[in-house]
This record gives structure tokens, sequence and C-alpha cells, in this order.
């Protein structure tokens, strides 16, 4: 089970991607956690250049967000909501309508924010999103709040409560992904 963790976040030093750093740690036994890295390389979306000579950076996102068992999404939060390169880059994987990387693609949604609540509204926002571009939104939010205290200098997650929380996202996650297979096999 390979499950494609991806931050909302192009900060070096961003606490959405020690997060998942985390969750690669916390991966239950059999489940891969990969952290993709293109957020940055992504366009700003527009119709006119979304052709079948796809651009380079798009075609990746798009291979690498299709590809993967499940996606784990971790977002800071912008103004009360989700960045617009988090959005950007959902934008894109949305295409083709009924067709793209995100139609009945298994995804979670966790953020982290200085704040008091955890990134909460980006995360509503953000699983909101991924539903109308037709993901399958599974399991709770993970609220990290005063990220800045959860982190050590390496950037390394010191709360060992939100350790086993990120755990169990996890495996819910991969539960979900493997669930609809699994059954619709059994009949088959």
């Amino acid at each position: 089970m390979r499950i494609l963790a991806v931050s909302g976040s192009l900060r070096h030093d961003s606490h959405n991607t020690q997060l998942l750093r985390a969750a690669i740690e916390a991966a239950p036994e059999g489940v891969e956690v990969e952290l993709w890295e293109g957020l940055r390389d992504v366009p700003l979306y527009d119709q006119d250049l979304d052709t079948p000579e796809q651009i380079e950076s798009v075609r990746r996102l798009r291979e690498a967000w299709g590809s993967a068992d499940a996606i784990l999404f971790s977002t800071p939060e912008y103004n009360g909501s989700v960045p617009g390169v988090l959005k950007n880059a959902v934008d894109w994987a949305s295409r083709p309508v009924r067709e793209s990387a995100l139609t009945n693609q298994t995804v979670s949604v966790i953020g982290a924010s200085n704040g008091q609540f955890g990134a909460m509204w980006a995360q509503a926002d953000l699983r909101k999103i991924l539903g109308v571009a037709g993901a399958r939104v599974v399991g709770d939010e993970l609220p990290v709040a005063r990220a800045s205290e959860k982190f050590d200098r390496e950037g390394r997650l010191l709360d060992g409560e939100l350790f086993e929380r990120l755990r169990l996202v996890l495996g819910t996650l991969a539960a979900e992904a493997v669930g609809p297979v699994a059954s619709s096999s059994a009949a088959a």
C-alpha cells in the first residue's frame, strides 16, 4: 500500500511538511508513505493550457496522484482557508472531469498551524474541495495547533499522542483505500 503525502505549504521548514515526514515514521506495517514535492512546479490553472500536450509538471502531478493507492493531504491555513497553491494543484488534478487523478481516489486531510485551532477551517474547506473534485474523502481531521511547539529543531514530532493519532489516520486511510477493491474482488 503506497500513500502519497502532499503538503499544502511551499515553506522550507513547513510544519505541514514536517507532519507528513512524521507520517512516514508512523506508517503502519505494510504501508509506505511517500512525500510528493512537486507543488512548486505546477503553473496556475488555465483551461487554455490544459491540452492533450500536457505541461510536464502537470503530467507528473496527475500521474503521481492518480497512481497512488491513497493520498494524505496536510494543509496550513491561510486567511481562514486552503492555500492557493494547493487549491491550484487540486484544480489541475481534477481534470478531465470523471477521468481525473482524483476521481474515486481515497484521500484524508490533516493540517497544522501555529494558531489554536490547527488549521480546522482549511481542513474543512479542503475536504469539501476534494469531494467536489471527485475524491473519496475518509477519516477525521487531525488538527495540529501551536505547531511550532510540536516539533524539535530538526523537524521531528515531539508529541507521542499526536504520533499515535497520525498512525490512526494512516491506518484508516489505508483500510478505506483497500476496502472497496477487496469487496469488489470478493463479489466477482
